[in-house]
């Protein structure tokens, strides 16, 4: 084999334009969070529900006064991915700053919910949350200003 041969040859993924990263952070799928510790621990991450619009801002529930409430309140910036592990694989990931952090609207909460519960039973469950139904904690809505992108789609490839 030739030294220009590619045949065999590993080849980086390609990149998903701005339009194809909008859409594919716009669908359901579940996003992991990540924020940087206060202390000795490596960083947290944790799979969560989120909300996003294209060309908006990416929203998420948490617990106030939580670990992960109060390591978002003082990093105030955090890294948020989601990924297709079906064939071709593709990823995004979104480096953020927190633009809010507040008891969430019923309107907030229908926004993320909607997204993963069944239609019928989206305004229970928010009146559930609001109500203090979940046992873990008041829910705090987190919206995060995307500021960088990270990206990968293993159906085309930069050659």
């Amino acid at each position: 084999m030739s030294a220009n041969d590619t045949a065999g040859e590993a080849r980086r993924p390609g990149r998903l334009t701005r339009s194809e990263r909008e859409d594919f952070l716009a669908q359901p799928h579940i996003g992991v969070l990540c924020v940087v510790d206060d202390g000795d621990r490596p960083p947290l991450a944790l799979p969560t529900w989120y909300a996003y619009r294209p060309g908006g801002n990416l929203a998420v529930v948490t617990r106030k006064d939580r670990r992960k409430s109060r390591l978002i309140a003082r990093a105030g910036s955090l890294s948020f991915s989601v990924q297709w592990t079906e064939k071709p694989y593709r990823y995004v990931t979104v480096e953020g700053t927190v633009v809010k952090q507040a008891r969430p609207t019923r309107e907030e909460l229908v926004s993320i919910g909607s997204r993963y519960i069944p239609a019928d039973q989206i305004e229970a469950w928010a009146e559930w949350e609001l109500g203090g139904g979940n046992g873990n904690g008041e829910p705090e809505y987190v919206e995060i200003r995307p500021d960088r992108w990270l990206t990968a789609d293993f159906s085309s490839t930069d050659g």
